[in-house]
């Protein structure tokens, strides 16, 4: 007996994977036996995350399998506070469905066929970018070539285009010096592009309908006889099943494609790539992904789920007016500017700008960054918005940099317990750049972890992405970096969605400029 409830869906034991549909549309695809959790003779697969802010009202769900042959549910179903209708739709009202990966987008089967030869028009023109002004030759693969392979046409439940390039380097150093001059060379042609590690890049092609396709351009390459290619494939493929090319047909356009591309789809999906599996999962080997994460990878493994907490309904839950944070900071800035970090949906960074302020938006989040550059356009605000990816070098030291020419405060509310220890330690040396030329403050505000006041979890927070923080482990840290904690208070206050918090810590720290010593002999 199948039942749908806000929990989950309680299905049979199989290793059949199964469709889930919404009012008629495709949302999410699963395997009972693999995504579930044992209940007697049956399992609990539990929603997903991303979905879990649509499931409230009423709706017709129905599951079955790939060939629609077995339909374990179709009904009516009651969800969260039962009022209105179930509906996955983003703010357009455009319909999404959970992609290979765990994010929440618009799949091909929802895409209308003059946007779909837009995608192909734009991974066309990808390729030949990429060959004539990039230097590397590249092939179509993945869920592009699977289509294009196993059923003639783009796969309905997969939402991008992906495109590879086999390197002739064979050191990690050398693979990410290309990468970075590639996206200098696409760049230079007009995209705009979404760097993903040392070789990955995701080109934005703008559509029609208003949304970005998204063209990921992976490093292939081997180190000895192990060929590696992002995603986290790695394994045995050996160059001439690469190259040369072949040439493959995907709705009347021409792509390159690798020279044996059923030995790639098995490399990449197992012998059993022939048949349609929706909720495949990669299985990769854990050596392999340990030396990829080591070699090309910083520290993103949550940018999806934040860039779906801020698109969705949990952004919306977000204050619109100024923290009572920013209230207590405001009259301590002066006359210098302020850079906020981690500004999230804007709210006190665009009142900062409102309040005559100097302001500049840092956000880890490109969706995040995105809206704060359209509310301050439209509310006509001079605020500058960035991406800042804490955790990783490259960025920090940037904007380091950047902010020592330009001096200004540094402001970060519960930025500080969304941060491991890494992203941490890269905080205070963003801060010791920023604010010694200058004379700058940090001010930072965080759930504190203070026993036994502190709850185990910081409430309103989404999805676990927050966690509490020691401030006396913070202050050591300051210390540690040069900085001396001017005021530090541990009060009870308002967490990230101002919902009341009994342990909040404020800290006000700076960073005092260096004083050389000269010795009385060579005065």
């Amino acid at each position: 007996m199948t039942i749908v409830s806000d929990e989950g869906l309680l299905l049979p034991l199989t290793t059949r994977p199964f469709l889930v549909e919404i009012d008629g549309h495709y949302v999410w695809s699963l395997t009972p036996e693999r995504d579930g959790v044992r209940q007697g003779a049956e399992v609990l697969v539990p929603w997903p995350g991303v979905l879990r802010p649509y499931l409230s009202g009423r709706g017709r769900v129905r599951v079955a399998d790939t060939t629609g042959a077995q339909v374990l549910y179709d009904d009516e179903a009651v969800l969260g506070d039962g009022e209105g209708n179930l509906a996955v739709v983003d703010r357009a009202g455009n319909r999404l469905c959970v992609d290979k990966v765990g994010h929440l987008t618009r799949s091909f089967e929802a895409t209308a066929e003059s946007v779909r030869e837009e995608i192909l028009a734009g991974t066309q023109r990808a390729v030949n970018d990429l060959l004539v002004h990039a230097g590397v030759k590249a092939y179509l693969n993945y869920g592009a070539l699977l289509g294009a392979v196993r059923e003639g046409r783009m796969l309905a439940h997969d939402s991008d285009t992906d495109l590879c390039y086999l390197s002739d380097h064979h050191s990690p150093a050398d693979v990410i010096a290309e990468s970075y001059r590639i996206s200098r060379a696409m760049r230079a042609r007009g995209w705009n592009l979404l760097r993903m590690s040392g070789g990955d890049i995701k080109l934005l092609l703008p559509l029609s309908d208003g949304r970005l396709c998204h063209i990921d351009v992976f490093a292939a390459f081997h180190v000895g006889d192990t060929f590696f290619q992002l995603g986290n494939r790695s394994g045995d493929l050996p160059r001439t099943a690469i190259e040369p090319f072949s040439t493959i047909e995907l709705h009347g356009f021409s792509f390159p494609a690798p020279r044996d591309p059923e030995a790639m789809l098995a490399f990449l999906y197992g012998p059993q790539w022939r048949t349609p599996d929706p909720s495949f999962r990669y299985a990769d080997p854990a050596a392999g992904v340990r030396r990829l994460d080591g070699w090309l990878r910083g520290f993103r493994s949550e940018m999806g789920l934040w860039t779906g907490f801020l698109n969705g309904p949990g952004g919306q839950q977000v204050g619109t007016g100024p923290s009572a944070f920013a209230r207590w900071v405001e009259p301590q800035l002066g006359g210098l500017g302020v850079a906020d970090l981690g500004s999230g949906t804007g709210r006190d960074a665009l009142w900062f700008a409102q309040r005559g302020h100097r302001t500049q938006a840092l956000d880890f989040s490109r969706a995040g960054v995105g809206g704060v550059r359209r509310k301050a356009t439209r509310r006509q605000l001079d605020l500058d918005a960035s991406q800042l990816i804490l955790g990783e070098l490259r960025s920090t030291l940037l904007h380091g940099a950047r902010l020592a020419r330009d001096p200004r405060h540094l402001y970060a509310r519960h930025l500080l317990g969304c941060l491991d220890d890494a992203a941490q330690d890269q905080l205070w040396t963003l801060a010791r750049m920023a604010l010694r030329p200058g004379g700058g403050k940090l001010f930072l505000e965080f759930s504190a972890a203070y026993a036994p006041e502190a709850p185990a979890g910081t409430p309103g927070a989404p999805d676990g992405l927050v966690r509490r923080v020691d401030p006396e482990r913070v202050r050591a840290a300051i210390e540690a970096a040069g900085g001396v904690v001017e005021q530090l208070l541990v009060v009870p206050g308002e967490d990230m969605l101002d919902q009341f918090d009994p342990v909040v810590c404020r800290i006000r720290a700076s960073w005092p400029a260096r004083t050389t010593h000269i010795p009385r002999e060579n005065r």
